[in-house]
């Protein structure tokens, strides 16, 4: 078992005895200590920032042209805090029970309570930045409900709330950069990790535009680099993310812990062809006003695929709204694992809605009446007719949702107003990752990782509005104090110099790579590899997994590896600008990744949150976990791909919560 350093005493008083007690750093100190952050999303931008803010020199890097590119912007649907604005009965305590029942009992306990802790310190925070929250009619913040919960605790600006959360974040770095405090090298890509005498002191980057590869070091490395859903190629992640930060630690020693964790999301514009590079997601936000339904004759169905009947054809008499009918008590509102497997299986059965046959309907005509009647009778209309209540009930929601229909509209041709959306699960999000303590630090002392980057607060599922939080409590008020932990042993240390032999060793590699690529002159492109990677982890480790499956996977990603690196064909030279050979690398990684998700898959005999092992279900099809066998942490080294990967378990203890099975009935 490895040791996850979780302090002594009561859960409710950990952090606050612990910062009150742990190391620290004195400000003339800080200002000797060169830290360096990977990443410039919600995660990493804010910890840029905080820790330049408190003196410390910080070396930022994105391979972006910008900050403001990082994927956070895409995260629009809210962040939750436990603020309790809406007086409907909310607490920390409860924000740390969902998120922890929500992630199907498999998140570390201490962790979580802290994020809850911490979560209303964003909000003060956000605003002071200035960020545009909506506000309710007495000038509160206003609050939306996700899934999994039965409480408002959202905080939203209408639909662009990672958007202006990371411009908050990307104002106070730009201060510190304008201040001096931090040094930013936009368009580099972290390809190694350096690490001397055990601990992590630098990194290899490459130049994206002149290809030079450049050495930076640094007394500790910070990992804020998001997640590696993009393994699956289609996913609602933007095309530049990828896992090559993270993976290059994993080959350096430091443990991938539940790489099969990885969250479906139920809310997604559906897969229209083998053309299609990425996919769209629509806000979980839409969920609180949108009501999930198929037709309940399987004929309709299929006249619905065949286009000869829209939504709208199907008298209410005759559709399954069948979250409401399997989860009463949460409805449309259950967590994004129940609704997407919910999704699937009326699909399975034939009632799917699109020509593909995989897309519910995602209904917004009983919000909009309504809103219509409620807006109504506001203005003193008495008996209002029904195009009047529909008018009034398209602003309302076009008020809430405006940006999100626009965007629908644009994508697939149909006005959501009038019809139905079409929408089905797709990859999101990842709640594996980089294993870290409680300090947010990896089995590599010096190596640091924040937000998606690591495992520590989703379990098996992320309840929705909980990215956004998980980056900014890391980034402004956790790892600020954690890592001092480290660098308080360190103050003597003078500066890590690059002519250190390290620096040449872990260069010299990645010129070995990058040449290797170029010289293989195949004739496959990086893209259909990478194509090839998705379609084999979606057929056999995306919704549902068996072990038939999953062994017949890791092999046919062997195969694809041994291909890959025998027929890949890559244009130009290492010492340019090169986008393909950018991906090339990236691909390189997804691939020996996507082994490991299996592995991990195959090992894990039970099901949990977005880990859905179909030889491990209820009668009624939900997960059926194994608490007596599988009550870990999975963290797996694999530094040679020689050899099968080591397993490294962290036991998962609770103190607080008793742990029983999930229901939302």
């Amino acid at each position: 078992m490895i040791n996850s350093n979780i302090p002594e005493g009561v859960l409710s008083e950990k952090w606050t005895k612990y910062k009150s007690k742990m190391p620290l750093v004195s400000p003339a100190n800080k200002r000797k200590i060169e830290v360096i952050v990977v990443g410039t999303g919600l995660a990493g931008a804010s910890a840029a920032a905080s820790l330049a803010e408190l003196g410390y020199k910080v070396k930022c890097f994105t391979f972006h042209d910008s900050p403001r590119r990082a994927h956070s912007i895409a995260a629009q649907g809210g962040i939750n805090a436990a603020k309790n604005y809406a007086n409907d009965g909310d607490s920390v305590y409860r924000l740390f029970y969902d998120t922890i029942k929500g992630g199907d009992y498999r998140a570390r306990e201490a962790n979580v309570h802290r994020l809850a802790e911490v979560s209303s310190n964003i909000i003060d925070q956000a605003v002071a930045q200035g960020v545009p929250f909506a506000r309710e009619y007495g000038g509160l913040l206003e609050n939306r409900s996700f899934g999994g919960v039965q409480v408002s605790r959202t905080f939203y600006a209408r639909g662009q709330t990672g958007q202006q959360l990371l411009i908050g974040a990307y104002q106070a770095l730009s201060r510190q950069i304008s201040l001096g405090n931090v040094t930013m090298y936009n368009r580099h890509e972290m390809l190694d990790l350096v690490v001397i005498e055990g601990k992590a002191r630098g990194i290899i980057a490459r130049n994206l535009l002149t290809g030079k590869l450049e050495r930076f070091g640094s007394h500790c490395v910070v990992l804020g680099t998001g997640g590696y859903g993009n393994v699956f190629y289609l996913s609602t992640n933007a095309m530049g993310c990828n896992v090559t930060a993270a993976w290059k630690a994993v080959k350096r020693g430091a443990y991938m812990a539940n790489p099969c964790f990885t969250q479906i999301h139920p809310t997604c514009i559906p897969v229209s062809g083998d053309y299609q590079s990425k996919l769209t997601l629509m806000s979980e936000s839409l969920r609180n006003d949108g009501r999930v339904w198929v037709p309940t004759k399987k004929e309709d169905a299929i006249a619905i695929q065949q286009g000869q009947k829209k939504g709208t054809d199907i008298p209410e008499s005759d559709r399954d709204y069948f979250l409401e009918r399997r989860y009463p008590a949460f409805g449309n509102l259950v967590p994004r694992d129940v609704a997407s497997r919910a999704a699937k299986v009326e699909c399975d059965k034939g009632h799917g809605v699109s020509p593909t046959g995989l897309a519910v309907f995602l209904d917004f005509s009983a919000a909009i009446e309504r809103y219509g009647k409620s807006k109504a009778n506001v203005l003193g209309i008495q008996n209002p007719d029904e195009i009047m209540v529909k008018n009034l009930g398209v602003a309302v929601v076009e008020e809430k949702y405006g940006n999100l229909f626009e965007m629908y509209e644009k994508i697939t041709g149909e006005d959501p107003y009038v019809y139905p959306m079409k929408i089905y699960p797709a990859v999101h999000y990842t709640m594996g990752g980089l294993w870290v303590d409680y300090n947010l630090e990896t089995n590599i002392p010096g190596l640091f990782a924040i937000g998606e980057a690591n495992f520590s607060d989703h379990g098996a599922n992320r309840l929705g509005a909980s990215a956004l939080m998980q980056g900014l409590a890391d980034g402004y008020f956790v790892l600020p104090y954690t890592i001092g932990a480290f660098l308080s042993n360190d103050i003597k240390t003078t500066a890590i110099s690059t002519a250190h032999p390290a620096f040449a060793e872990a260069e010299n590699g990645i010129k070995t790579d990058l040449t290797k690529l170029i010289q293989i002159k195949g004739n496959q492109s990086v893209e259909s590899m990478h194509r090839r990677l998705g379609k084999i982890m979606w057929d056999y480790c995306g919704m549902a997994r068996n072990e038939a499956g999953l062994i017949k996977a890791r092999e046919m990603i062997r195969e694809l590896r041994k291909e890959f690196w025998s027929d890949l064909f890559v244009p130009g030279s290492v010492d340019e600008f090169n986008p393909e050979l950018e991906k090339a690398m990236r691909v390189a990684d997804f691939i020996e990744l996507g082994e490991l998700m299996v592995v991990d898959a195959l090992n894990r005999k039970e099901s949990c949150g977005g880990h859905f092992r179909e030889e491990y279900q209820t009668e009624e099809g939900e997960t059926l976990r194994d608490d007596a066998n599988f009550s870990y942490v999975a963290a797996w080294q694999w530094t040679d791909l020689n050899f099968d990967p080591v397993l490294n378990k962290e036991a998962l203890i609770y103190e607080e919560i008793k742990i029983a099975s999930r229901s939302y009935k």
